[in-house]
């Protein structure tokens, strides 16, 4: 299984980096599946319908997320919902995301939960199975200074449980992305 570890965050001072390296170091010692960080920031994405969508940015994110079985969203909260930029990404592609599984990681003054509530709905209707195990990361409790990243120890249980159901997930829903696979190729 290949899981993404999408940081759902461009801007100057983000620290949605930290957060996503310590995921993928508590993913990467399990030896479960191959696990990735996801920058948006790499992929320079116009924003949608601003461009005739025919930018190199816009074809590598869909190869990314078309090469990936599952995902992992760390998720920071902006005015009650999740960044633009996030939204934006996500909104450029459609098929590649079908048929996978995701879990969220969210932070924010009150763990972030508002933004990957927000980030739910939209999940569902690209027929992505968001995982019932949501670690919640406080800007009060684990970050020094609201910008160093030092999560506490209770953290890494949901981390791992969450990895669980996003990789248990993602494996079930296999068949359907080869089936899929399958009939666009006749």
């Amino acid at each position: 299984m290949n899981i993404g570890i999408i940081l759902g965050s461009t801007r100057d001072g983000r620290v949605s980096p930290q957060v996503g390296e310590w995921v993928k170091e508590v993913a990467d010692e399990r030896g479960d599946a191959n696990y990735e960080v996801v920058d948006l920031l790499e992929y320079q994405l116009p924003f949608l319908g601003t461009t005739d969508g025919t930018e190199p940015g816009i074809a590598a994110w869909n190869e990314k997320i078309d090469s990936l079985d599952g995902f992992v969203f760390i998720v920071q909260e902006y005015n009650h919902s999740y960044t633009g930029v996030l939204k934006n990404a996500i909104d450029h592609l459609r098929d590649a995301w079908h048929d996978k599984a995701a879990g969220i990681v969210s932070y924010g003054s009150t763990g972030g939960a508002r933004a990957a509530e927000h980030l739910r709905g939209v999940l569902g209707e690209l027929k992505i199975a968001d995982v019932r195990v949501h670690p919640t990361l406080s800007l009060f409790t684990d970050f020094e200074n609201f910008t160093t990243f030092k999560p506490a120890e209770l953290h890494l249980t949901n981390v791992n449980e969450m990895l669980d159901q996003v990789n248990a997930w993602s494996n079930a829903l296999k068949p359907l992305r080869i089936k899929e696979e399958t009939v666009v190729e006749l």
